[in-house]
């Protein structure tokens, strides 16, 4: 049997073989005829054309702030790559890298979608856990781990051992909203309407928590007076206030999570840290920034976009994790 770890994030979705490591990132949309319902491009394809299409082809994201809006959609986009890297021949068993504290019903889509798509067997383990196994942190009964995900859709952050979650919650602040509040920011500063690819553009290349940080991109959009094309140059100066709100967000909720654990756990954090993981905690600064806030060291994966389905990875891989971790 074929084992995989998958992320089918709301963003992007990875898949991990154990024995191959990652063998498939592609983005988590598809473009479907809005008259014939006929699917006409899937994953990297489909997001070169959002934004771009004519109006009888709809965007189609069927993954929705960490959650499963669309199964027939994600049933078929799972399918496709599914056949990207699976040979017909194999059975296939799936571990779903899934936020904290999902619930019964929303598995029970993840486990309607794996079976449309003909995988065997399905299994569940929560993100944080994996951001730390995926650092290659080594848990224990004795010894708690912090961690913070941040997806595109949701921010799932716990206090945990290998005995299970001390505390944990997720919220509904994923990066695609940091990208929102730069395409307003930008709206409001320079009277000019960039779209989402823009803004994530935008976000990857020049956004920075570092105060003083002067990188610079040019940018195209319409100016909302005129209706008109236009370009202007933002540098990281002129983002830092949508993206340090956002961050804030992030490490208020992740303060209120500290709140909840008892003493002696509180004295583990002191000396552990906390484990980053995620697309937002690329952004130059991030670990400094929220070990500032936090008071406590930060721990940056190596990849930050890659450390979840790492994880997923060598839990799949290790009966004595899937054990362990696997939600029941």
């Amino acid at each position: 049997m074929l084992k995989l770890a998958i992320e089918l994030g709301t963003s992007v979705t990875k898949i991990y073989g154990v024995g191959s490591g990652i063998v498939l990132a592609e983005s988590t949309c598809l473009a479907v005829s809005r008259e014939s319902g006929e699917v006409r491009a899937y994953g990297n394809e489909a997001k070169r054309l959002h934004g771009k299409t004519a109006e009888d082809t709809a965007m189609v994201f069927p993954v929705c702030g960490g959650e499963i809006v669309d199964e027939p959609h994600a049933g078929a986009l799972l399918e496709y790559f599914l056949g990207k890297v699976v040979r017909r021949a194999f059975r296939v068993e799936a571990l779903f890298c899934v936020p904290c504290g999902t619930s019964i019903q929303s598995r029970e889509k993840y486990y309607r979608v794996a079976k449309s798509a003909g995988i065997s067997r399905v299994e569940f383990a929560e993100t944080p856990f994996l951001v730390a196994l995926g650092q290659d942190v080594a848990l224990s009964e004795s010894n708690p781990v912090f961690a913070i995900d941040i997806g595109a859709g949701k921010t799932s952050t716990a206090v945990f051992s290998l005995d299970g979650i001390i505390a944990g919650l997720t919220m509904d602040v994923g990066g695609n909203r940091m990208d929102t509040l730069i395409i307003d920011h930008i709206a409001g500063l320079y009277h000019l309407k960039i779209g989402p690819q823009t803004s994530e553009k935008l976000k990857n290349t020049v956004g920075s928590l570092l105060e003083y940080d002067n990188q610079s991109m040019i940018v195209n959009g319409r100016d909302v007076v005129t209706g008109k094309p236009r370009a202007v140059t933002v540098s990281s100066g002129d983002i830092f206030y949508p993206i340090s709100k956002y961050v804030d967000k992030v490490i208020e909720y992740a303060e209120l999570l500290l709140r909840k654990v008892p003493a002696e756990v509180s004295a583990a954090m002191c000396k552990n840290g906390v484990y980053l993981a995620g697309g937002v905690a690329a952004v130059s600064g991030f670990g400094e920034y929220v070990a500032n806030k936090l008071q406590m060291e930060a721990h940056l994966a190596e990849d930050v976009h890659t450390a979840v389905v790492l994880g997923g990875g060598r839990v799949v891989g290790s009966n004595a994790l899937m054990r362990k971790i696997c939600l029941k």
